[in-house]
């Protein structure tokens, strides 16, 4: 157990200090970006730091963890933790968000919203990656969706209100089934809501239960992924996004899925996972070569590597369909180096 608040720091610092934006002094844009850029670095420094710190510990994968009363209505916890599967997503999404930062430099119009609306995101995906409660994870999966939404219908392309608009009706719609598997999951078998993971990973589902849940949490995975044929919005938002929404799109929010489907499907739901298995493996493989064909012909760059990013997924989704060490060890490597 951490005795130090390092996660909470880690995961509250971005959103606390980009609210900060908006009473710095005005004189033009370039504090603006300063400022954010060295949150930035400081939080990536500080995640650096802590981790070389805890992880020298005996038994590194348990040591950093953090859990404190949230709620006392519904005895809901504030439980974060990183262990070896969500350690590379969390330095990721600080090296990637550090570089986006940089890549946004030319913007000059709102540019403190802009640059907040960045921190928000930066908060909500270390949020998700080191949530250890099921509730935890709903709330950072759905923080991502009015920040994206923003950045899109308000410095996007010509078509900038028609991607917005499909980007938040598919991700609300699939947040819809994430949040009837969570009341599922958690109300099953107790008087009391139970959402801690540690405590789900031993808990077992009527056959049927467990492949309604499992069937749920993927539709909402399918769509961030994204799989096919739930896909298309993510061609629209990279061809009217800006650059640096784009590598956050492509860098971090598409991972979130594949964590999701390993952390929550693949953990919680094994009987299930087994069972949708082959599935996936054929829907991953249709998907490298389908994907990986349009691309070709899309004449708009920024389309392109939408496509292809689709088709990378597609080896992820194999990955972890294969239900192999190397196959997870693969789909895990993948979503580090795309």
């Amino acid at each position: 157990m951490s005795y130090f608040p390092w996660l909470t720091i880690l995961v509250d610092l971005p959103i606390f200090a980009g609210s900060l934006i908006f009473f710095l002094p005005h004189k033009g844009n370039k504090v603006v970006r300063w400022y954010t850029i060295s949150i930035c670095l400081l939080e990536f420094l500080l995640m650096t730091y802590a981790f070389c710190y805890h992880f020298q510990l005996e038994d590194p994968l348990i040591q950093l963890k953090e859990d404190y009363k949230w709620i006392d209505v519904f005895d809901f916890h504030w439980r974060l933790g990183i262990d070896g599967l969500s350690l590379g997503s969390i330095l990721l999404t600080g090296f990637i968000t550090t570089l986006a930062t940089l890549a946004a430099w030319p913007i000059t119009r709102n540019s403190r919203l802009f640059y907040f609306l960045m921190l928000a995101m930066y908060s909500g995906q270390i949020g998700l990656f080191s949530s250890r409660d099921l509730l935890l994870f709903f709330i950072m999966w759905e923080l991502e969706l009015i920040p994206v939404y923003l950045l899109l219908s308000m410095w996007g392309g010509k078509r900038r209100l028609y991607s917005a608009t499909k980007f938040i009706l598919y991700t609300a719609g699939g947040s819809i089934f994430f949040l009837i598997g969570v009341l599922g999951m958690g109300l099953y078998g107790s008087n009391e809501p139970g959402l801690d993971l540690e405590r789900l990973i031993n808990q077992s589902y009527p056959a049927t239960f467990e492949i309604l849940l499992y069937f749920g949490f993927l539709i909402a995975y399918a769509v961030k992924l994204p799989i096919i044929p739930l896909h298309t919005w993510l061609p629209d938002t990279h061809g009217e996004a800006h650059y640096s929404t784009c590598m956050l799109l492509a860098g971090i929010l598409l991972k979130m899925g594949a964590y999701g489907l390993i952390r929550i499907n693949m953990e919680l739901l094994p009987h299930a996972h087994y069972l949708f298995s082959p599935w996936l493996v054929i829907i991953g493989a249709i998907q490298i070569i389908y994907a990986a064909s349009t691309s070709l012909g899309q004449r708009n760059f920024k389309k392109r590597i939408a496509y292809s990013s689709v088709s990378h997924m597609g080896f992820i989704i194999i990955g972890i369909g294969s239900i192999t060490n190397i196959g997870l060890n693969g789909a895990i490597l993948q979503i580090l180096s795309h």
